[in-house]
């Protein structure tokens, strides 16, 4: 692991360094991350980043090399750079386990910790969980618009630099993926990589035939070939199929072909046609080109015969919405042994954050399991599943719904207490299956691409109570 303790903006070192200096460093302060609704209609995102978050945590130090680096920048005096070569980190981490269903302004990471170690890690903090969770949830859409069919991640080329690439890709296959064409991916996570061949390929021999039965011969067991060079049904389709009865002659089965241009339903229908006429009805047909959900979505509605989505720069990029929106923002500080709340108050309704120490409950319906709906609540708060509860629109509060025959679920989980590492992360395959599962318990009215339905994401009554009144306290101020 890289030492990522410089991975910040200057401004979280010179806050530190404010902090130290009027004696503030040790004031204990509470953080939440989270996002905002994102413009591209989304309501909700899939949870990724956790365990480089993680590791990023057990590595900070401030080395000799980053010691001197800041000192030449002549900002800051001795003393406080020997307390950065004293640093590490002794505070609480909360945050929801990778592959969770979150939605807006719902916390996905809690620190409780001094200012001084709780500043440094927004930056850092804030770059890992909005990347990952980005993608993942990027890549959940096209999963749900592929339905049946998988999808595979081919982004590295358009990613936007080598760990965007890396770690877009593992956050791809939480989201749905079943494989990526990162190798180094690969290898870091033991996540499938698949690939085939590119048009070059074909273009370096003689002929297209002549190039099919090349790469049969080196590859008998998995021969998938890329048909669109020169003209996908007039001889990519019939060269394939040719080769393909040259395999199984020597006993082996293709695995099948891929398209990269031209109308991918109405050519893989044929494909598919041709293909089953001459008697592969078992070989695959792949699809790559500027692929996103939604035309994936349109394409599966004109009866496209593609088995598997190969997805990269639309999806690696999230094109659609290139940026999470995720904030870190101050919630409480210690005052007298207490933590008191604290807001932030803006013209823009949007970017009120939530006071205190928190956390959020999802609400399952008992009989179906179903999510019906989550609660942020004040962390000493509980709740009696025995008796019904009755929930309301932070905004509209006139907007109630009473609810019975439930079971709760506290999404936030504890990952460092008293500065030492208490969750292990699963192994990537684990958080995948786990994504799978979180995001079945939410009703497709809430997964449509278009328009979805808003889930309902209330505080709780003391909360909502505790936040007017300062508002009305910071109303009085002004």
């Amino acid at each position: 692991m890289r030492n990522l303790t410089l991975l910040t903006d200057l401004y979280e070192l010179t806050m530190m360094y404010g902090y130290f200096k009027k004696g503030m460093h040790k004031n204990i302060v509470v953080f939440d991350m989270f996002f905002r609704p994102p413009k591209n209609g989304s309501t909700y995102a899939l949870a990724a980043g956790l365990e480089q978050v993680i590791d990023y945590i057990n590595h900070l130090n401030f080395d000799k090399d980053s010691i001197d680096y800041l000192r030449s920048l002549k900002l800051f005096d001795e003393d406080f750079l020997q307390e950065l070569v004293n640093f590490r980190f002794t505070g609480e981490i909360y945050a929801v386990p990778e592959g969770t269903v979150v939605f807006p302004y719902e916390p996905i990471v809690r620190v409780k910790a001094p200012i001084f170690e709780a500043q440094l890690l927004e930056t850092a903090l804030l770059n890992i969980i909005n990347h990952q969770t980005l993608i993942a949830t990027k890549a959940s859409k096209v999963k749900y618009a592929a339905g049946d069919a998988e999808v595979m991640e081919f982004g590295l080329r358009r990613a936007q630099g080598p760990d965007a690439g890396i770690y877009g890709a593992r956050a791809a296959f939480i989201g749905g993926c079943s494989g990526t064409s990162c190798v180094l991916t690969g290898q870091m996570f033991g996540i499938p990589v698949k690939g085939t061949h590119a048009h070059s390929w074909v273009m370096s021999f003689p002929d297209e035939l002549t190039a099919f039965r090349v790469y049969a011969d080196v590859y008998p067991h998995a021969c998938l070939l890329l048909v669109d060079t020169y003209d996908t049904l007039k001889s990519g389709v019939p060269n394939a199929i040719t080769v393909f009865k040259e395999l199984r002659a020597k006993g082996h089965e293709p695995l099948g072909i891929r398209l990269d241009s031209g109308d991918l339903a109405y050519l893989s229908r044929e494909a598919r046609r041709m293909l089953n006429e001459a008697g592969f009805p078992n070989a695959k047909i792949f699809a790559s080109g500027d692929l996103d959900e939604t035309l994936i979505r349109d394409l599966q509605m004109q009866g496209a015969a593609i088995d598997v989505w190969a997805v990269g720069t639309k999806l690696i990029t999230s094109d659609d919405c290139p940026a999470l929106g995720g904030v870190y923002k101050l919630a409480a500080e210690e005052v007298d042994g207490k933590l008191v709340p604290k807001i932030k108050l803006s013209d823009n309704p949007a970017k009120m954050t939530n006071p205190g120490y928190k956390k959020v409950v999802r609400i399952y319906d008992s009989h179906s399991g179903m999510s019906i709906a989550d609660l942020i609540m004040l962390d000493h708060e509980t709740i009696d599943t025995t008796k019904p509860l009755r929930i309301f629109d932070p905004v509209e509060t006139w907007k109630t719904m009473k609810i019975t025959n439930y079971t709760l679920r506290d999404l936030l989980v504890p990952v460092f207490v008293n500065g030492e590492q208490v969750y292990q992360s699963p192994d990537v395959r684990e958080i995948q299956k786990y994504a799978t599962r979180d995001l079945s318990t939410f009703w497709e009215a809430y997964r449509r691409l278009y328009n979805p339905h808003v889930y309902k994401v209330d505080l709780s009554q003391e909360l909502y109570d505790t936040k007017q009144e300062l508002i009305k306290k910071a109303v009085k101020l002004d």
